[in-house]
């Protein structure tokens, strides 16, 4: 069987941690920060889990990661 392309846009932004789960940015935090307080761009900075109904979907995309 041939190799599976990892899907390159998602390689950019996902990652796993030691223990196998997937990781994300927030959306909103690039621009237009001026109206959004500070504790809200503090938790948007923070990187958070996969939820499960786009796990299987992720790994997919990712499969050598």
């Amino acid at each position: 069987m041939p190799k599976m392309k990892t899907h390159r846009g998602a390689a950019k932004r996902f990652k796993k941690t030691g223990t196998g789960k997937l990781q994300r940015h927030h959306a909103f935090h690039s621009h237009i920060l001026t109206k959004k307080s500070q504790g809200r761009k503090a938790a948007l900075g923070a990187e958070v889990e996969v939820s499960k109904a786009n796990e299987k979907t992720v790994k997919r995309m990712i499969p050598y990661l």
